[in-house]
């Protein structure tokens, strides 16, 4: 076996000062009660902080938390509106309303407040609603919405139903018109998230789902649907909240794989060159993922029921990060696993839709939510297990020419931990590694007394794959956390990856280059040091920056 040098070089670390006082230099005991360092700017150790009740950048309603997301691009608003099921802490007998929130640039929204209630009884079908989809007729004038309704009390637990809108204000329900499964041989309990959209023979296509069949009718003028048959899902796992679009070339369906195991329940896409041969997709899984390597998983078990929109010119995709709970921030930050299925609901996290040459998607950062986090912060290096090789770190830089080495001691993994984050961070930096079998980290949430911490570990499956795995690192850490499970890609051909942090209170989006997404809830972000770590290798650290709002 190769032996790699335990090294951590740091070349050219931008550290950049606001033009305001930085937010941690001005934090005090006052600010965050009895438990803060007194010298908040300097001191390292662990605080146990809390979210925010405001999430701005990645959406959580003031009460409650977001439900499937159900994007549309409102051509006569210039406008993108997403729809969410809204779900409070204690639900009534009829729950799951549509609330909304529409935004131009997917960084900041405004509330559209209850956009579709639910029924007034529990009798009716749709006592409480499920996932659905928004589209506006320009032949009409009319905006559609196409829901589930869902009631157990009935035979026929789901159906699909429909309501219409002017303006997007006031909505009437057709009462008259609803889609039974058994009606056309399908289940009377899973038959729910309704998909509409135009394919290239120019008639509405609706897509339903129902136990591992896609069920699929068309319509000329959005109000009479006719059956013309199913296509399969993947194997035995349940497909949700289906998503069908043309972009470029090609056509896409986007799900959510539902079936219950760590290393699935993921938003996935196929892909094909019309919409026909999308559907045979299906036929043979496996032998028709997208030619990525990854099965056409976008992101991580902790993004769900992704669903897109596009004005014509970007595309974006908007799911859930799912909630924890727990007693501590240790406990609620490792709280699912193959016994723990993920909490359903959470806040709105959005990405954009990256379309490369030969047709596969993935996704990346969304320009506006880059230039939000304007606010550039003074860094320096406030510990490490090594010395500063070449120079100092002092007033915020780390000096020492075009790179300064951070050597390890006591064959101690080499680290270099920065100052306290805000409450919505964006960290960006460069890591250059020096063979194909390097290993490094990003940890949060770790203080210099810290016995658990958070890290995301770019680790080498083989010389040429790479896993983003999360795992609790420390003296008392558990190691890899499997239910929160990991996101697999290829080695970069030149050993560089560049990476791009978002946090929001609890939320956290990493992009690495143009080829990874990996969404993760961790708590305990804000207030605290975090670091980038080196495992038994070399590798170049550059262009570290963190900017806040």
């Amino acid at each position: 076996m190769k032996t790699l040098n335990k090294s951590l070089i740091l070349g050219w670390v931008y550290c950049v000062f606001a033009a305001t006082p930085a937010l941690l230099a001005s934090c005090s005991e006052d600010d965050f009660g009895p438990d803060a360092p007194k010298d908040w700017a300097t001191a390292t150790t662990f605080f146990n902080s809390t979210d925010e009740a405001g999430f701005l950048t990645y959406y959580n309603p003031a009460i409650g938390r977001c439900g499937d997301p159900m994007p549309f691009y409102d051509q006569k608003a210039g406008e993108f509106k997403v729809l969410y099921l809204q779900e409070y802490e204690n639900n009534g007998a009829c729950y799951h309303p549509f609330w909304g929130i529409s935004t131009k640039d997917g960084a900041s929204y405004e509330s559209l407040g209850e956009v579709l209630p639910t029924g007034t009884s529990t009798q009716e079908a749709d006592a409480s609603l499920g996932t659905g989809c928004a589209i506006y007729d320009e032949k009409d004038g009319l905006y559609y919405i196409y829901y589930t309704g869902h009631n157990v009390l009935l035979k026929n637990v789901e159906v699909v139903m429909r309501a219409t809108s002017p303006d997007f204000k006031t909505w009437t329900k057709d009462y008259t018109w609803m889609l039974k499964g058994d009606d056309y041989g399908y289940s009377t309990v899973d038959f729910r998230d309704p998909q509409v959209f135009k394919a290239e023979d120019g008639l509405w296509h609706m897509v339903i789902v129902s136990n591992l069949k896609f069920a699929k009718f068309k319509s000329a003028d959005l109000k009479t649907w006719e059956h013309v048959g199913q296509f399969p899902m993947i194997w035995d796992r349940m497909c949700e909240c289906p998503d069908i679009f043309k972009m470029g070339n090609y056509w896409y369906l986007v799900y959510s794989e539902g079936y219950r195991a760590s290393w699935s329940r993921k938003v996935k896409y196929m892909m094909a060159t019309s919409w026909e041969n999308l559907k045979a997709c299906f036929n043979d899984p496996g032998a028709n993922w997208p030619q990525d390597g990854k099965e056409g998983v976008l992101d991580s078990r902790a993004f769900y029921a992704g669903k897109t929109a596009s004005n014509g010119t970007d595309r974006y995709i908007w799911g859930w990060c799912p909630y924890r709970t727990g007693t501590t921030i240790h406990d609620k930050n490792i709280n699912v696993g193959a016994g723990g299925e993920p909490n359903w609901s959470g806040a709105l996290v959005c990405h954009r839709i990256i379309q490369h040459e030969d047709g596969t998607l993935t996704l990346g950062q969304v320009p506006a939510m880059a230039a939000k986090y304007h606010l550039q912060q003074s860094l320096t290096v406030m510990a490490s297990n090594g010395t500063v090789s070449g120079g100092s770190a002092a007033n915020g830089t780390v000096s020492g020419g075009s790179s300064a080495g951070i050597t390890t001691h006591s064959g101690n993994d080499a680290y270099l931990l920065f100052p306290r984050l805000g409450t919505r961070n964006h960290i960006s930096f460069t890591v250059k590694t020096s063979n194909n079998w390097d290993r490094f980290g990003i940890s949060l949430v770790r203080g210099s007394d810290s016995k658990q911490y958070y890290t995301m570990v770019v680790n080498p499956e083989n010389e040429n794959w790479r896993k983003v795995n999360f795992e609790q690192e420390g003296e008392e850490g558990r190691g890899f956390i499997e239910g929160i499970d990991d996101y697999g890609f290829s080695r970069p051909a030149d050993n560089a990856y560049h990476i791009n942090i978002f946090t929001d209170n609890s939320v956290m989006v990493m992009y690495v280059n143009d080829n990874v997404c990996y969404t993760n809830r961790i708590y305990g972000i804000q207030k605290n040091c975090w670091s980038i770590n080196n495992y038994g290798g070399s590798i170049t650290v550059s262009d570290v920056k963190v900017s806040q709002y």
